[in-house]
């Protein structure tokens, strides 16, 4: 029996498009958003699964499939069927969390194969950034032809960065966001994820302060007319609906829902002028990895997480 390529990708709606481009190989949707909620280290694990499992149920009211996760899990464990892996992944933080989980699963999986990645991002002709599914056949196959086989040091970086993410000092990024590696976008997302903690300032994250600007600069009408600039204009984040739409939940404390119309308050033309700190003020029970999104602050002049109140020994 010849062996085949394993391709994991980012969603079912690529492993679709895959199959209708009647790529070979065996597919593995990978369907987890790792850029949010609390992680562990060892990717796929009993304790991985009952926290993940744990945090959907807690933060969207999603009960998982554990049964159907595990199904696609153990397609890892036929090594000995497969040529090589290749990562069908985005430029965006999304994304890449997602990808160096799996990256530290494969390591951790003993899987001693050649690994390549195809990665979506700058397009030329186009101004914007793309994913892989607003690709054209045409361009999702150069892609594919045209994948990055990752070397050691990428490796390496992958489940380092894994593994820091899953820690409690996320200032330990700060050096891979000048490294050089395979990952095109990993600078650009890794500045990104720091950029999720509240600002020492004002106490908004970048993603929410963006979405309070877009209140002012445009003349929203609605929640679902305010989702839809968030999502086309969040730059490296790739946020989903979901996610988007619990942060515009969180920030309603700064604006005014009226009948056709949404306008910031006063708190909210407080928040951007930076004139006080609302951290506690807004929902901030999330986490990031290995750390709570509440115990730490960005501090734009010295580039780097601070202690929160909260979290001062």
């Amino acid at each position: 029996m010849s062996k085949q390529q394993l391709h994991i990708t980012n969603g079912s709606h690529l492993t679709n498009v895959l199959n209708e481009l009647d790529i070979q190989g065996v597919k593995l949707t990978w369907q987890e958003l790792l850029c949010e909620g609390p992680t562990t280290e060892k990717v796929g694990s009993e304790l991985f699964l009952e926290t993940r499992k744990s945090f959907f149920t807690q933060f969207y009211n999603i009960d998982l499939d554990l049964e159907l996760i595990k199904s696609e899990l153990d397609k890892f464990n036929d090594s000995e069927n497969y040529s090589e892996i290749i990562l069908w992944f985005e430029y965006d933080l999304f994304c890449h969390i997602n990808m160096i989980a799996i990256i530290s699963l494969i390591q951790q999986k003993k899987m001693n194969l050649p690994i390549h990645l195809v990665c979506s991002g700058r397009i030329e002709g186009s101004k914007n950034l793309m994913g892989l599914s607003e690709l054209s056949p045409e361009q999702l196959l150069n892609h594919y032809k045209n994948k990055v086989l990752l070397n050691k040091d990428d490796i390496d970086i992958a489940t380092t960065v894994w593994g820091i993410y899953c820690g409690v000092d996320h200032n330990l990024l700060k050096p891979f966001i000048v490294k050089p590696s395979s990952f095109k976008y990993l600078s650009n997302c890794l500045k990104a994820h720091l950029e999720r903690f509240p600002d020492s300032v004002d106490g908004l994250s970048i993603l929410e302060r963006n979405i309070l600007q877009i209140i002012v600069k445009q003349s929203i009408t609605s929640k679902h007319h305010l989702l839809g600039y968030a999502l086309n204009y969040q730059g490296f984040y790739g946020y989903g609906d979901l996610q988007l739409e619990r942060i515009i939940n969180q920030l309603s404390i700064f604006y005014s829902v009226t009948e056709g119309k949404i306008e910031l308050n006063r708190k909210g033309h407080e928040a951007l002028l930076g004139q006080r700190n609302f951290a506690l003020e807004i929902d901030n029970d999330m986490m990031y990895g290995g750390v709570k999104k509440i115990a730490f602050q960005f501090n734009k002049s010295k580039n780097k997480l601070v202690k929160s109140i909260l979290n001062v020994n």
